[in-house]
Order: C-alpha cells, then sequence, then structure tokens
C-alpha cells in the first residue's frame, strides 16, 4: 500500500481513542516518498514498549530501532534509499526490563476485498466460516491465523487473548470499507490460543465477546473461544458417505435413540464421559439394540448446562464439556463404522442474553431483530433471529451446512419451528402483524425455504428433521411444491393424543377410542417420525412408566402395549434414551440414566421387547415402504371402542409382505376372537408382547389358519386369543389354495 505523507494529527488521534477503522493506512510496512529519494517507513503502536527495534527476517543482522513519537506509544522507524518491502518482527522492551519479540500484524494488509464479502451481504456465502472466525493461514511465507468477525456498527475491534494480556491497543482490526466485517492477520498464533473480541462501541463501551464463528470454545463457566484447527482429523467413513448420497430415508427404516450425552452415562465419580469414551460405549448399545439412528441433545457450545443445549451461544462449536471437536468426530465416525447415523440437535430459532455472546453483539442489535418487541421471546427470556437479514441466514445456513459436511452429521433436527413461524407465538395475541397483515413470520418462512433447499443440494441423503406442533401445511412438503422443505416432521398431534389416552384407566379408554384412532386421518399428510421424546419425560410429566396406570404388571404391560403401538403405527421412530428400559425416574441432567434397574427382570424384559421391535421393523418393508401412504395401511377393525381393540393391516410390496396387528388396550383376555384377513393364508404370530419373554402372562397364538368366514368386509377370518393389554402381530406363513 502507497503512503506517501506523514501522518497527520487526526489519524494519530484516532488510533490513539481506538476508534481507527483504515488501521492499515497508518501501522505498519509503507513506501515513502521524499525529494532525495525513495525509503521505507514502519509505523507501531505498542503502548507498553519502552524501545522498539524492527529485525530484518531474512537478514537478522539488519535492525532498524524506531524512535517513539510523542509519549502514546507510537514508534516509527524510516529505512532510507529502500524502496523493496521486508517482512520483519519487533522486538521490543517496556520501562521494567521486560521484552519480547512478534512478527508485524500490520505488514500483511492484503487479507480480504469487498468482492469476498458480497455473497455473505447477499445471504449466498454458505461457506463464509472460511473467511469469518479464525482460520489458519499462510501469508507470505508467514504461518499465522486470520482473525475476521462481522460488526458493522462498532468504532473499533481488536483481537484480545492471554498472547497479548487482553490488551485491546495491542492488536486493532482493520475495517473492510462497505462489508461491515473487520480483519486482521495475527502471526505465529498456536492452536488452543484463546481469544475474544474486544469491540468498542458507538457509545464508547468496551464489549467482549465470544467470535460467534469459533470452532471451540472454553469450558464453562470460562467464556473465551479457542483457535482449533479443522482440518486435522482423518475420517474413515468413506463408504458411509458415498452410500449416504444415495440415501432415501421416505422408504427406508428410520429407527432414532434419542440421547443426552451428559446424562446417559457418567463415571462413577460423576464425571462426564468424553466424546471418545461415549462413542466407544453408545456404539455397542445402539447396535445392539437395533435403532438405525442416534439424535443427541446439546452438542452446540452452550453455558448453562440445565439448558440442555438449546440456548446455544457456541453454534460452529462442539461443546468442550466432552472434548475437543476432533473428538466429536471421533463419535460420528465410530457410528458410521458401525452402520448407524448421526441427527443433530440445531437451534436457528432463538438465541440466550449472555453478555460474552450474539446479544447486541456490536453494541446495537445484529442477529437478533432491532425492534425490542420482535426481539424478546417471552417464553423462554431469549432473541429471535432476525431472519430478513441477508448475514443472519448466511451464519445460520453456513452453520447447518458446516455441521452436515465437516462434521458428517446425517441429519439435523431443528428445534422450535412453530415459534419461527409464527409471529404471534407465545405473545398471546400481542404481535407485529407482517406486511399483509398475518400472523405469519415471512422472513422465516423464507429462511426456512433457502435452509432446506441448500441442505439437500449440497449433502444428498441427509435429513433435515422439523420438531413443528402446529397445522402448517407442507412442513415437510418439497420448496417448489409450496412447502416448506423439511424432509420430515415430528408427529406431535399423535403423540399428544397417544399419551392422554395410554395415561386413562383402561376402563374409560372406550369412552376416548377416538385419541388412539384419529392419528390415522393424517398419517401421511406429512411425513412423520413417531417421537416419545425428552420433552415428554421431564417438568413434572414423569417417566414413561409411571404414565400408565394400574399395578406394577398393568403398567409394564400398557408400555408394552403402547410401544407396539407406535412401531406399528405409520411413521418412523424415535425413542428417548431410558425410555426402552423404563426408566423410573424423570430424566435430570445431572446424573446418568439409571442403570441399576436392568438389574430388576420387567425392566431388562422391556429393553429385549424394545430391542425386538426395532428387529421387526427394520425386517419388515411393509412398516417403512412408502407409496401414496394408505396404499402401506388398511383398518381392519377401528371402531371397536367397546373393548378397546383395534386390527390392521401394513402393506408391503407384496402380499406376502403383509402383516396384521391386533391391539388391545384393557387388561381383559379375550379367546376366540374373530378378525376379517384378506387373505387365505396360514398366519404365524411374530411378535405377542404378553409373552412371558416380556414379562407378560403368556397368552400367545401359534399358526392361525384362515377361515371362508367373512369379516369385517373381508373374504376370510382368523380366530385369535388376544392378550391383557397385549399386541400380536401376524404375517403370512403360506398361501392357501
Amino acid at each position: 500500500m502507497e503512503f506517501g505523507m506523514s501522518l497527520r494529527d487526526e489519524a494519530l488521534k484516532a488510533l490513539e481513542m481506538g476508534e481507527c477503522k483504515n488501521i492499515y493506512h497508518i501501522l505498519g510496512m509503507h513506501t515513502l516518498y521524499e525529494e532525495r529519494g525513495m525509503g521505507l517507513k514502519i509505523t507501531v503502536y505498542s503502548p507498553t514498549a519502552r524501545t522498539i527495534t524492527a529485525v530484518h527476517m531474512g537478514d537478522p543482522t539488519k535492525r532498524y530501532a524506531l524512535q517513539p513519537k510523542g509519549e502514546k506509544g507510537i514508534f516509527e522507524g524510516i529505512i532510507k534509499r529502500r524502496k523493496n518491502k521486508f517482512l520483519y518482527q519487533l522486538k521490543c522492551e517496556d520501562d521494567q526490563g521486560n521484552s519480547w519479540t512478534y512478527t508485524d500484524p500490520y505488514q500483511f494488509d492484503e487479507l480480504f476485498s469487498k468482492k469476498d464479502f458480497d455473497l455473505f451481504n447477499q445471504g449466498a456465502d454458505y461457506e463464509v466460516y472460511n473467511k469469518l472466525g479464525a482460520n489458519f493461514r499462510q501469508i507470505k511465507g508467514v504461518e499465522g491465523v486470520v482473525f475476521a468477525v462481522w460488526a458493522p456498527h462498532a468504532k473499533r475491534v481488536s483481537v484480545v487473548g492471554e498472547f497479548n494480556n487482553w490488551d485491546g491497543r495491542r492488536h486493532p482490526m482493520g475495517y473492510i470499507e462497505g462489508t461491515g466485517v473487520w480483519a486482521l492477520f495475527i502471526p505465529d498464533m498456536k492452536e488452543l490460543d484463546v481469544y475474544k473480541y474486544e469491540i468498542k462501541t458507538q457509545k464508547n463501551i468496551l464489549l467482549y465477546k465470544a467470535d460467534p464463528y469459533a470452532r471451540y470454545s472454553q469450558i464453562r463457566p470460562n467464556t473465551a473461544s479457542v483457535i482449533y484447527n479443522p482440518n486435522n482429523y482423518k475420517w474413515k467413513d468413506k463408504n458411509w458417505l458415498e452410500k449416504r448420497k444415495n440415501k432415501q430415508y421416505y422408504k427406508e427404516p428410520v429407527s432414532i435413540y434419542e440421547l443426552h450425552i451428559g446424562s446417559w452415562k457418567r463415571h462413577a465419580d460423576g464425571a462426564f464421559y468424553t466424546y471418545r469414551e461415549v462413542a466407544d460405549h453408545l456404539v455397542v448399545y445402539v447396535e445392539e439394540m437395533g435403532y438405525t439412528h442416534i439424535e443427541l441433545m446439546g452438542i452446540t457450545e452452550h453455558p448453562f448446562d440445565g439448558s440442555w443445549g438449546y440456548q446455544v451461544t457456541g453454534y460452529f462449536a462442539p461443546t468442550s464439556r466432552y472434548g475437543t471437536p476432533d473428538d466429536f468426530r471421533y463419535l460420528v465416525d465410530t457410528m458410521h463404522k458401525h452402520h448407524i447415523g448421526v441427527i443433530l440437535d440445531w437451534v436457528p430459532a432463538h438465541f440466550p442474553k449472555d453478555a460474552f455472546a450474539l446479544e447486541k453483539f456490536d453494541g446495537e442489535p445484529l442477529y437478533e431483530y432491532i425492534d425490542e418487541k420482535k426481539a424478546h421471546h417471552p417464553q423462554w427470556g431469549t432473541l429471535i433471529f432476525d431472519y430478513s437479514k441477508p448475514q443472519v441466514q448466511a451464519f445460520l445456513i453456513a452453520n447447518a451446512l458446516l455441521w452436515l459436511t465437516q462434521y458428517h452429521i446425517d441429519g439435523l433436527r431443528v428445534d422450535a419451528v412453530a415459534s419461527m413461524l409464527y409471529l404471534d407465538y407465545g405473545r398471546e395475541g400481542d404481535y407485529i402483524a407482517n406486511k399483509y397483515g398475518g400472523r405469519e413470520n415471512l422472513d422465516a418462512v423464507a429462511f426456512l425455504k433457502n435452509l432446506n433447499q441448500a441442505a439437500y443440494s449440497q449433502v444428498p441423503g441427509i435429513m433435515m428433521i422439523a420438531e413443528e406442533s402446529t397445522s402448517w401445511a407442507g412442513v415437510s412438503h418439497p420448496v417448489e411444491a409450496g412447502g416448506l422443505g423439511f424432509g420430515f416432521k415430528w408427529n406431535m398431534g399423535w403423540m399428544n393424543d397417544f399419551l392422554s389416552y395410554m395415561k386413562l384407566d383402561p376402563y374409560f379408554r372406550k369412552h376416548h377410542h377416538k385419541k388412539i384412532t384419529f392419528s390415522l386421518m393424517y398419517a401421511f399428510s406429512e411425513n412423520f417420525i413417531q417421537v416419545l421424546s425428552h420433552d415428554e419425560v421431564v417438568h413434572g410429566k414423569s417417566s414413561m412408566i409411571y404414565k400408565m396406570p394400574g399395578n406394577e404388571w398393568q403398567k409394564f404391560a400398557n408400555l408394552r402395549v403402547a410401544y407396539g403401538y407406535m412401531f406399528m403405527h405409520p411413521g418412523k421412530k424415535m425413542l428417548f434414551m431410558g425410555n426402552e428400559f423404563a426408566q423410573t425416574k424423570e430424566w435430570n441432567e445431572d446424573g446418568e440414566l439409571d442403570w441399576g434397574l436392568m438389574a430388576y427382570k420387567p425392566h431388562a424384559c422391556i429393553k429385549e421387547y424394545v430391542k425386538d421391535l426395532n428387529v421387526l421393523y427394520r425386517k419388515n418393508k411393509c412398516l417403512w415402504e412408502i407409496g401414496n401412504g394408505y396404499e402401506n395401511f388398511e383398518w381392519i377393525d377401528c371402531d371397536n371402542k367397546d373393548q378397546s381393540i383395534v386390527s390392521f393391516i401394513r402393506k408391503g410390496p407384496a402380499a406376502k409382505d403383509r402383516l396384521i396387528a391386533v391391539i388391545n388396550f384393557t387388561p381383559v383376555t379375550w379367546q376366540n376372537y374373530r378378525i376379517g384377513v384378506p387373505d387365505k393364508a396360514v398366519y404365524t404370530e411374530i411378535l405377542n408382547s404378553d409373552s412371558q419373554c416380556y414379562g407378560g402372562t403368556g397368552v400367545i397364538n401359534d399358526k392361525v389358519r384362515a377361515e371362508d368366514t367373512p369379516w369385517h368386509d373381508k373374504a376370510y377370518s382368523i380366530e385369535i386369543s388376544i392378550p391383557p393389554l397385549g399386541i400380536c402381530v401376524f404375517t403370512i406363513e403360506r398361501f392357501l389354495k
């Protein structure tokens, strides 16, 4: 950069006051033109130094003493009759005799241009994390880290850390005009160095902010960002990724084990398992149980354990509670090597008000809405992203894609979608309507469509899953068909009806029969996942086993029939950890699951039952092949409310693939119960929740031969024994003539 004049007083004043945006115009090495010839000028700002010497990096014998200019920390040195710039280091000493040497960052002044951030400012740079944040880079043969941060309202931004004694005067960043971005290359920074951004606001207040794009963070309660190289890990899941490209999860079994790493298992002293430790234990358990995927809560960095990871302060960083980013990669890699997919909870709906994070990041609302009425989430005490800002969209979509590409995550479960879609969510009518007078958040709708289109186009074979609890139409329909573009939606309606039904005393269930059948009215309107998640076993809702009525035997029988109905019902499956062995306590993030229950037969039996349900589900295409939906399901009898019995057919690609399910929601045994069947065949019972191996009474069926007796509008029928609070599932062994 050419610089042919003395430092002006106003530039010096701005520098000393910490308000100089064009820092590269002043500091560093510049060409100096004089009447008697060309020279070089080195200008350094080091408020704590008494003496500074510039040392030629190519020839350390060449040293140039810099002279203080005034008493404000400005040092200058003129090298006459030199026109070729060279790289140099600065050797400094203070009044106490302390000395230090560093490579001057301000001699590296061509980091970015305005064009580099055009796509970011249009909301379309989905790899912006390679520019913003702290990224290792070599410039002019010098290794270091480029820091870049979006802070358009700031007067000044500095990088601070242990490397400069947290002194914001030492490393002010340069502003890239027209971008809102500040950047600085600092040589010789090392992996695991900690840092923050010191931001001087328009009100002259100093803020100390973690890097929104940081790849790693300090362990809570510390909040600084940590430099991390994301390119060191050697993945071993190439085969998995190649196969993933062709995945069509609509036509494949998906059975998800939802878990919270910090409370799945712990060491005897209460310490967390690390990512690597949990990987080695979890993969064995999940593989044994037959799940196809795990879904991880609370992986993105968050300061408060009690938020379960849903109040995120570090969107680009796996939480340091359990280890490093590469340790987390090991967990994902391990799952993939054993053919288990990994889904991540992802929270683009809101963020917390922690002062060190995104809240009023540069002194003004930046990531949140400017309007206070729109910015605050009234129920959760958090802030809502301003989806109308292109830079916020780029931040979030780039983050989603980073998890899918850099961490090989197989799907994102997007939290709290309903709160994003509706402007009046949680506001009891007190809201700002959209431009059409409606309550839909048009900016959020556009964002979700952009998100899903980007995810599916750039990372084929993944899943985008919406936790959406309303009747918004087309959540899992393609964008081009008018939908939001998600691949799947949590079936919250089924879950609420189902649990309210199961909580009833069986005597009263006949009065609420529609709660168990109504879901089939809309079962194929979306690509649903049937979920029994963490939200259903906390905050006084009780554990799954204690939602069930009756004595101990009846509770376990109720739970078995509940899980059986869930697995036979259309839709993919998800169970929260502990549900599979009937955890008796509500889930608490502050301790591990009660694995000691496995010593008791009822709990060990129901674990085996869930394992067998997974085997049954994965083995039978009729439970997961999807055509137009209803071609895979047919009621046999949905109206027997007096006996609280339902029966239906799950249909596969061929007649031999059919399964017949009969479910009894009362503690009464029914002998010689006749149901209609579509085929004249010998039927074999392949699952009975009342089997003694599951803790039942043993009311089971063997082979059942269809008779030429029409029943339930079917040409044939069979007589079976229906166990109390039980489900029995039949398959065709052979057809009869």
